[in-house]
């Protein structure tokens, strides 16, 4: 089985390929990735030597030698983790979000559909969905409407369409998976989960948004590698697939919950500026997934002991 993996030098990404190599024998895997500021491959080094696994340094976006490498490679699976995924930077700078999630994934399904990959998984995110109320009970689905609210969330849903318009116009094999907050290792530190942990060690504060009440579903990145694996296997082509934790807390909470199990006292949270269009609350609701046979197994106060020991 050969499989083209992008983005493998990011968090989630890295850790699919980690999951791949540990449950495939008969497998071969190609990491694309353009080691950009929060690309590391320092956590493939126990699989440098293995002949399952090559690293290709690329530009997503570069359509001749996108092209060249999927002619050179007979890929089966294509696996799209490889995006830019901060909101603060994409407020900063829309432009690079447009280009890589837009232009970039447009560029790598022309080079799937040419070369009849068997089939192309776009992870994409909740947060094409909009915003969800505080206090509401309700949850997305994968017929609520892409309502995105901050640039980042915006290119994502755009690639998400275009994804979908391959499969429609060309009936190329494709799913898209939707995914709440990852938390796990390997994750770049400008989020929320690694920043507080290392700001804690290192006696800082830890920055918390407006009041923190902003609520978001937390997925153990190992559960999400599950669940993105099912559905390359057995996803029904065309269809999304939402992939959520169940774990719902404020960002409050969350930060609470780390300094407690860390340690330290509450003086260590700083309120400050809430971030231009914050969304509210993000939810997911898994049961199409789960009847595809997946199930989260991390309980989030066990993965979170786990992420920080």
């Amino acid at each position: 089985m050969k499989v083209l993996v992008t983005g493998g030098a990011g968090f989630i990404g890295g850790n699919h390929i980690h999951f791949l190599l540990e449950n495939y024998e008969d497998i071969n895997v190609t990491n694309l990735d353009l080691l950009t500021y929060a690309g590391d491959l320092s956590k493939h080094e126990k699989y440098e030597n293995d002949s399952r696994y090559t690293f290709v340094e690329m530009d997503i976006a570069d359509r001749e030698a996108v092209l060249e490498l999927f002619q050179q490679n007979a890929f089966e699976y294509v696996l799209h983790f490889a995006a830019e995924s901060h909101v603060d930077r994409s407020i900063e700078d829309p432009s690079a979000f447009v280009r890589t999630n837009v232009l970039g994934t447009q560029v790598l399904l022309d080079a799937a559909l040419k070369n009849k990959v068997k089939k192309f998984v776009h992870i994409s995110t909740d947060e094409v969905y909009g915003e969800l109320e505080l206090d509401g009970d309700d949850y997305f689905t994968e017929e609520t409407p892409l309502q995105p609210n901050s640039p980042y969330s915006a290119s994502k849903a755009s690639s998400d369409l275009l994804v979908r318009a391959y499969h429609e116009t060309y009936g190329m094999p494709v799913n898209i998976t939707r995914c709440s907050n990852n938390y796990g290792p390997f994750q770049f530190p400008e989020k929320l989960i690694p920043l507080t942990i290392q700001k804690l060690s290192n006696g800082e504060k830890v920055p918390v948004y407006g009041d923190g009440s902003n609520i978001r579903d937390w997925l153990h990145v190992s559960d999400h590698c599950s669940a993105v694996d099912l559905v390359m296997r057995e996803g029904v082509d065309g269809e999304v697939y939402n992939i959520g934790g169940h774990n719902e807390k404020t960002n409050l909470e969350l930060v609470k919950t780390i300094i407690k199990e860390m340690g330290k006292t509450e003086e260590s949270i700083e309120f400050v500026k809430d971030r231009l269009g914050h969304d509210k609350r993000y939810a997911i609701d898994p049961k199409k997934i789960e009847k595809l046979g997946w199930k989260s197994k991390y309980e989030f106060n066990e993965g979170i002991k786990k992420l920080i020991n």
